[in-house]
Parts: structure tokens; C-alpha cells; sequence
């Protein structure tokens, strides 16, 4: 299996450079880490002390960013050298100011891992919430450097639970510990006679809790939301399967006191160009609303990144996108400011999503008459969203300190 494993992720490697003279994002991961190398030797020097912490993309950024931040205070002589699988993460976050390094994790080969570890050589890894690579895994564990699972989450269908599943079950031998988010996660390794577990929960919860101590106000959206009477629904990271339900909901919608604000996944032009013609309100893109009286319109189209969190303080209710496509984004964000959530029905592998599901802080649709019913309801009724509302904002509460959890153990 190994040597199977490192032939297909060369065949694979050969196929993504193919792939690359065709698709913009794909370009983007293989061009990106061209200069990984290049860009670690000329910030890593041979004395340095190294946490080296690897996330997959955006939201696993966000899992790690408070342990990094903890590391930050508890070990001010070290650097943090942090890499990303994906470009969705890397190309908005390659300028954090709280990583001293950050590149495209190299492809994982027996060359590549062993000369990111020569050129890192990091004293602790941390990978969060999955990313299991073999190869890096393998090196860490020959070197015996301490490795970290953060915020880990397992499942019965990942392969490790199969009966082919060996080789990705020993290089989970490479694991100082795992710092799990759920009883599950922890008796599906103790299946696999692992006892180096502790249940941490998510650590994005003492991320999201740290948002309310920041500013959210923004401008514009103050102007757009400038009636008292109105309501207002945020939707945040939409793919186009959430926006064809909300969009039907937005032109039959008689209430002219409910606004709409969007902050697309994807903001492309082709896809922003889209959701403008299937809207027969009166709206505005933010890259357009300098000189125009805001208030005036229905709908608010937040073409840009990195305005979402704070655009969701502005949510009487907030609908999470993407669960109608490849899966929900992050729940969390909106719950933090205690609305409402509803939500797509792929929301299966997210435990943060199933538990304020049970506890009935988030609802679940799945089709057009479904979101109909929910927005009415949810519009019309203060109490039930005030109470709703409240169930999201104690969810985050009381399942702070993850962090603190994990940093006690390294510590």
C-alpha cells in the first residue's frame, strides 16, 4: 500500500499540472507551491525554534488561529510556520499577521516531506481537524517530533474504520495526542486501541466568542438597515442552490420591510452576475454603493471577502449556504450573535450543526416551500426568534475553553 499510495499521488501531481492550463483555482494550487520552498528557507533559519501547524483551508484556520494565538503568549521565541492544502484558504489568509511563515503544504512524497522537515524542523506539529498524510505522518513519527490532532472529528465511514484501511490506520500511530470534539470521535479510536485521547470539543467556538468583543459596525450596512421596522436576513457563504430558493422567496416576498443581505462563497463575476439577474427587487453590490442612498433598497449584495462575520450582527435571521451543495459553512459564526440559523439538509458531517439542531437553535430545510414557511414564520413571530436566538447564543457560550484545554496538556 505504500508504495501503491506513492505512485498514485505522483500520477496525481502529473494530472493536476494538466488540469492547471484549464481551471484558475487548480492553477493556484500547483503554482502556489512552487516557491513553499523557496519562500521556508529564506524565513526559517537552522537555529529557530518551529511550531509548524498545517490546516486545510479557511475554516480549519479558523479552528487553529486560537491555539496559534495561545502558542503566541506561551512560547514568544518560537515561529509559526503554517501551511494550507487549499487555495479557498491560502490566497485569503497568505497575509495573517499571526503566522510568521505561511505557504502551500508541499505534496505529500517521501522528497517533498523530508525536505519540509529538514527546512522546518519543527519541535510540535498540529494538524487541524483532519489532513491525515501519510508521508508527513510517517517522517514526524520517525523523528519523534510531538504531533497534535486539533479540534479532531471521526466518522465510522472514513476509511481508517475500513478492513483496507491499515495503512492510514498506522500513520495514525504518528499522534503525540488527539484533542477530539465529540464521545464518538474518541470510541472510534479506542476501536483501534488508541488511549491518547482527550474530548476538547471545537475550538472555533472560543473563535467565534472572541467576536463579540470586536467592532462589527459597518458603515454601509448601517445605512442599508437604516429602518427601524425593517428585518433583516443575512446569507452568508451561498452557492447557487441556495441562492435559487432564496431568491424565489426574495421576488414573492410582499413585505417591504425585510432586507436582504448576500455574501456569496464564490464572488466571481459570472456567479455575481447571476444572482443579480434572478433578483427583481431593488438591489445594490457593495463594490457599487459609494453615492447611493442605501436604504432605498431590498437587497444588498456583499461582492468582496472578509465582511461576512460582521454582516452577520446585522441578521434578524441568518441562513448558512452551502447546504444544498457540498456541505454547510460555518454555523458558528452567525449563532455567536444570537438569530436564528437555518440551514440546507448536507449537514451531516458538521457536529457543531447537529448539536444546535438538537437543541433547537438552527433549522433544517430542504426545499423551496420548506424556506418559505421558515422565513414567514420566523419574520413574523419576535418571540420565537428572540427565543430561538437565545438557544444559538448560550450553544456558544457554553462550549468555550478548547483551547485552554489543549495549551494546559502541551503546557
Amino acid at each position: 500500500m505504500f508504495y501503491l499510495y506513492n505512485l498514485l499521488t505522483y500520477c496525481a501531481i502529473f494530472i493536476l499540472h494538466i488540469v492547471a492550463l484549464f481551471n484558475k483555482k487548480i492553477k493556484l494550487f500547483v503554482q502556489g507551491r512552487k516557491t513553499s520552498f523557496i519562500t521556508l528557507k529564506d524565513k526559517i533559519g537552522k537555529n529557530d525554534k518551529v511550531f509548524w501547524i498545517h490546516v486545510a483551508s479557511l475554516g480549519e484556520y479558523e479552528q487553529g488561529l486560537p491555539v496559534m494565538e495561545k502558542l503566541k503568549i506561551a512560547y514568544p521565541d518560537y515561529k509559526i510556520v503554517l501551511t494550507f492544502f487549499s487555495p479557498s484558504g491560502f490566497e485569503v489568509k497568505k497575509n495573517n499577521t499571526i503566522a510568521d511563515v505561511t505557504v502551500y503544504l508541499p505534496m505529500d512524497t517521501i522528497h517533498n516531506t523530508t525536505k519540509f522537515l529538514d527546512i522546518t524542523h519543527p519541535e510540535k506539529a498540529f494538524f487541524v481537524k483532519y489532513e491525515y498524510w501519510p508521508n508527513y505522518l510517517h517522517q514526524l513519527h520517525k523523528r519523534n517530533i510531538n504531533t497534535y490532532l486539533i479540534s479532531g472529528i471521526f466518522r465510522q465511514d472514513q476509511v481508517f474504520f475500513k478492513w483496507y484501511g491499515g495503512f492510514y490506520r498506522k500513520a495514525l500511530k504518528a499522534f503525540t495526542y488527539f484533542f477530539v470534539q465529540n464521545s464518538t470521535s474518541q470510541r472510534l479510536l479506542n476501536q483501534l486501541h488508541f488511549q491518547n485521547i482527550e474530548i476538547v470539543g471545537d475550538t472555533r467556538f472560543d473563535r467565534v466568542s472572541q467576536i463579540l468583543d470586536n467592532c462589527n459596525t459597518l458603515d454601509f450596512l448601517d445605512q442599508f438597515t437604516n429602518d427601524k421596522n425593517s428585518k433583516t436576513v443575512v446569507v452568508g457563504s451561498s452557492w447557487p442552490e441556495d441562492e435559487k430558493l432564496i431568491c424565489d422567496y426574495i421576488n414573492n416576498n410582499e413585505d417591504p420591510n425585510t432586507k436582504f443581505i448576500f455574501a456569496p462563497h464564490n464572488i466571481k463575476q459570472e456567479q455575481i452576475n447571476n444572482l443579480i439577474k434572478a433578483i427583481n427587487k431593488p438591489l445594490v453590490l457593495h463594490s457599487e454603493h459609494k453615492g447611493k442612498i442605501l436604504s432605498q433598497y431590498t437587497v444588498y449584495i456583499i461582492d468582496a471577502y472578509s465582511l461576512l462575520t460582521k454582516a452577520y450582527s446585522y441578521a434578524d435571521i441568518a441562513y448558512v449556504g452551502g447546504g444544498f451543495g457540498a456541505g454547510i459553512h460555518n454555523v458558528l459564526e452567525a449563532a455567536t450573535f444570537g438569530v436564528p440559523v437555518v440551514i440546507g439538509p448536507k449537514y451531516n458531517k458538521f457536529q457543531e450543526a447537529k448539536d444546535l439542531i438538537a437543541l433547537g437553535g438552527c433549522k433544517v430545510i430542504h426545499n423551496q416551500n420548506e424556506l418559505n414557511n421558515t422565513f414567514n414564520d420566523l419574520l413574523q413571530d419576535e418571540g420565537q426568534r428572540a427565543k430561538i436566538g437565545q438557544i444559538s447564543s448560550q450553544f456558544i457560550l457554553k462550549n468555550k475553553n478548547a483551547t485552554d484545554k489543549i495549551l494546559q496538556h502541551i503546557l
